[in-house]
């Protein structure tokens, strides 16, 4: 089975576990973020709360078992196709560990040299195309 880890915005965790759904019905193994609950965390823990859950995501991207990873990049405050800072981290590292990289729509501008130095494929909305 591929296994596939979804990465974007929290903003996006409803989307995140819609696209979860539809790639385990097409055979895949997703991971997605742990969904985070501020609420809970006191103010003065924050940061190493945001540590540890970046360092989760991380080793799930970086898995040997990992194949490959999917950005979400929804639009976000009226910008489209938006990857933030740490997607942005997330496809370094999934690059770095020659994953592939899947875009779910089109390459986000602001980093459109280093995205296809890196071989991220914008999949323009088709999940048909992740092989």
């Amino acid at each position: 089975m591929r296994r596939i880890v979804i990465c974007a915005s929290m903003v996006f965790i409803d989307k995140m576990r819609e696209y979860s759904t539809m790639l385990s019905k097409n055979g895949f193994d997703v991971i997605i973020p742990e969904e985070d609950n501020w609420s809970n965390i006191a103010k003065h823990e924050i940061n190493d709360y945001k540590r540890k859950v970046s360092k989760r995501h991380f080793d799930e991207i970086t898995d040997s078992d990992t194949h490959a990873i999917l950005v979400l990049n929804e639009t976000k405050s009226g910008v489209n196709n938006y990857i933030g800072a740490n997607t942005f981290a997330e496809i370094a590292m999934a690059f770095y560990f020659g994953k592939k990289i899947y875009i779910l729509h089109d390459i986000f501008s602001p980093y459109k040299d280093e995205l296809l130095a890196w071989g991220a494929v914008a999949l323009n909305g088709d999940l048909g195309s992740i092989s």
